[in-house]
């Protein structure tokens, strides 16, 4: 087996997309939530963190959508992806951005943050790699 057949099933794909719409839901409670303790213990801004946590709300309710759906659509499938890969680099430039300010918790938690993410859309890229016929257009 190559790595170019490697895919996920519409079955798998679909419990990765609930994976990601639950962690995501998390995600953005916690955000939301906690803001103020979360600035201050990660050294960012509080208002980057509602802001994240806001936006988790809107990839939350397209990834619960896709999850939902027989066979998720590729187009918002891609998009999904995308925002998870973008997601990740973010949060490591972040972390490691030098001179910021972040705490070595802040940088903890943004690094585990872009493993999971990065994994996710890894996971998500198999599924959308599947056969087209599997999958919606």
């Amino acid at each position: 087996m190559s790595l170019s057949n490697l895919h996920l099933s519409t079955t798998n794909l679909r419990r990765v997309l609930a994976l990601d719409a639950i962690s995501g839901a998390g995600a953005a409670v916690l955000h939301l939530a906690f803001a103020g303790s979360l600035a201050t213990w990660f050294g960012l801004s509080e208002g980057l963190i509602t802001a994240a946590g806001w936006a988790l709300l809107a990839y939350v309710a397209l990834s619960t959508i896709l999850a939902r759906q027989v066979m998720p659509a590729r187009g918002p499938l891609m998009v999904l992806i995308i925002g998870n890969v973008v997601w990740g680099i973010g949060c490591l430039a972040i972390a490691w951005a030098g001179d910021s300010g972040v705490t070595a918790l802040g940088q903890a938690y943004l690094t585990v943050l872009a493993v999971a993410v990065l994994a996710l859309a890894d996971l998500e890229f198999l599924g959308w790699r599947a056969p087209a016929a599997r999958l919606a257009v």
